[in-house]
């Protein structure tokens, strides 16, 4: 066997080790994820939830209605209004608006939350429970970008609202259930659902950034608006699906004391996270 080849055997091996190691991690999260609620003793739908079942409904009534009056009233004159705006501002939301895609976000937090479960082979106890909640936290805002990413993709093409001027005309009341073209999927807006979960995740993690998170959500939003892929009311809904699923997924995290827990009125608090500090003593052991 020449050096070479020695050298070859060595890398494969390695990367088989690491990526056996990152499957094990990864595994042994979903694990933790599907375990049930550690919440004790149980709560109440009212401590559970802000709103009872009474009020849930009576939300998603008014939700309809508001959503009805927004598609005869609304939706057909601010994709008119559009046509009317100066020409450099629909050029800067059409430059904007591809940022509210999910993949932004997913990508880098998917490849980060895989690093961290292929690095925790010989580091200190210590270290290892810092990398476990960096793990949290990585695993919390993917889970809750894409959750409600997923349920927009699936009920956009179940509704098949079509998209302003699809059919040559723009017709805020036509529907074709059930269709798959990209055409006839505008409601809700995945943009939209994908700009308003990252500003509830983002900002319960980073308090601080809530007024950045905010101005970039509404001009996502306002961005689908302009560049006429979508009726208000499309966006509308798709911030409510952003932030109501955002909202869930975080809940679901608090139940089970993953970077989260619930309070015993029933609110939802983040659980302290690994300092700077420790942050960097990993980094170093890692380097070394």
């Amino acid at each position: 066997m020449t050096a070479t080849n020695g050298l070859n055997s060595q890398a494969r091996g390695a990367t088989v080790a690491l990526l056996r190691r990152c499957a094990a991690n990864g595994l042994a999260a979903l694990k933790i994820l599907a375990r049930p609620a550690r919440t004790h003793p149980p709560q109440s739908w009212s401590k559970a939830w802000p709103l009872s079942p009474q009020q849930l409904a009576i939300a998603a009534a008014v939700a309809l209605v508001v959503f009805l009056l927004g598609m005869l009233f609304i939706d057909a004159a601010a994709i008119k209004a559009v046509a009317h705006l100066p020409r450099w501002l629909v050029w800067f939301f059409n430059v904007i608006t591809d940022f509210g895609k999910s993949g932004w976000f997913l990508w880098p937090l998917g490849i980060l939350f895989l690093t961290l479960a292929a690095l925790s082979q010989g580091l200190s106890r210590m270290s290892q429970l810092v990398l476990a909640a960096l793990m949290v936290r990585v695993g919390f805002l993917f889970a809750a970008i894409a959750v409600p990413g997923i349920f927009t993709n699936i009920v956009k093409h179940i509704f098949g609202r079509a998209r302003p001027g699809v059919g040559g005309s723009v017709d805020p009341t036509l529907f074709s259930p059930f269709s798959w073209p990209a055409a006839y999927a505008g409601l809700p807006s995945g943009h939209a659902t994908t700009a308003f979960s990252v500003l509830v995740i983002f900002g319960a993690l980073w308090p601080r950034g809530r007024t950045v998170l905010l101005i970039y959500a509404l001009l996502i939003a306002a961005s689908r608006i302009v560049v006429t892929a979508h009726y208000p009311t499309d966006v509308a809904t798709g911030a409510l699906v952003g932030v109501l699923g955002a909202v869930v997924v975080r809940r679901y995290f608090a139940q089970r004391g993953l970077g989260f827990s619930v309070r015993p009125d029933g609110a939802v608090r983040q659980l302290p996270g690994p300092s700077f500090k420790r942050i960097k003593t990993v980094a170093r052991e890692l380097l070394a």
